[in-house]
């Protein structure tokens, strides 16, 4: 289901960078950074409270202190306990929302939808992400010392925030695409990028065919999770579905570390990752109108601990949001 948008707008934007982003191909684009997993904080999941706050303070000064009429928020940890934490601060009516890595484009989809009401004018959209939290959350502490495949994705440390406002700015949320739960029978965590290109692939169509557009409408299409294995998955599998080659298509997962630091693995991943990149290296492009047209397909492994542990299959999910220069 495809939502088509008027006077919603993409204005101040700010990311807080963690280990292995602040030093990465990024480097230089962040607001702020911090070098290790604590930041003098007690525990991982109060260093990721800590930068959430940053990130969410940034992005206010930015807008000037202008009123904010609502806060969304997103993270990985059970029961939104970082989002919830950090909202308690602002004194925002705060809505938290869980999909995984596929949040920030719920995010911007409910923003779009909310800009409707006379009453709000300026929304919030906040998403963070710790590699040592997730880890714990959805596999095992870094404690335990377990070996993972080389295909396994590396949850990006950081925390992001931006505006979504009916004020005009020069860059348009033009529409959103819903995407549908898919399955593709996989029960491996650590190959989430694998059970989500499918869904990924499905969304692209399903937001193409709604709106009656080829893929080169857009100067960029650009995933947030898949990793290098899931990039080269989805070209390879779009091409055997509709007979496509995809040359305007990235990942922002597989780019958004050093590419020799072989502990990353496959690349990121993690409800930050997609607008880390997007913030750090697209929006800049955008507004330089190196890009004009670019399309967000935010993937989720909708999965969680006690699922692994019973051996379930991993559904997954993908929503799209246009962006476009005005």
């Amino acid at each position: 289901m495809t939502i088509n948008f008027d006077n919603v707008y993409l204005n101040n934007t700010s990311v807080v960078a963690g280990p292995f982003l602040y030093d990465g191909p990024l480097k230089g684009n962040f607001d702020d950074e911090y070098k290790d997993f604590y930041d003098g904080e007690n525990t991982y999941e109060d260093c990721e409270i800590k930068e959430l706050i940053k990130s969410i303070n940034i992005l206010i000064k930015k807008e000037n202190n202008k009123k904010i009429d609502l806060m969304i928020s997103s993270d990985l940890n059970n029961q939104l306990v970082v989002s919830n934490f950090a909202s308690k601060n602002f004194g925002i009516p705060y809505l938290g929302v869980y999909n995984a890595c596929a949040s920030i484009c719920e995010e911007l989809i409910i923003a779009g939808s909310f800009l409707y009401n006379k009453d709000i004018h300026n929304i919030i959209c906040t998403t963070s992400g710790h590699n040592m939290t997730s880890e714990r959350t959805y596999r095992n502490p870094t404690e335990y010392g377990a070996s993972k495949p080389e295909y396994s994705t590396f949850t990006v440390s950081s925390a992001t925030s931006c505006l979504v406002s009916d004020i005009k700015s020069s860059i348009k949320i033009e529409s959103g695409t819903i995407g549908k739960v898919f399955d593709l029978n996989i029960k491996d965590s650590n190959d989430m990028g694998s059970a989500m290109t499918p869904s990924a692939v499905l969304t692209l169509f399903e937001h193409l065919k709604d709106l009656d557009r080829k893929p080169n409408y857009y100067d960029l299409i650009i995933t947030g999770d898949l990793g290098k294995y899931g990039e080269k998955m989805f070209k390879e599998l779009y091409k055997e579905e509709y007979n496509i080659e995809l040359d305007n298509y990235i990942d922002s997962a597989a780019h958004i570390y050093n590419k020799e630091d072989k502990r990353v693995l496959a690349g990121g991943s993690g409800p930050s990752c997609l607008p880390s990149y997007v913030y750090s290296k697209i929006i800049p492009d955008m507004k330089s109108k190196r890009l004009k047209r670019v399309l967000l397909l935010a993937t989720g492994a909708l999965l969680n601990t006690t699922s692994v542990n019973q051996k379930k299959t991993i559904p997954c999910v993908c929503h799209a949001v246009s962006l476009e220069v005005i």
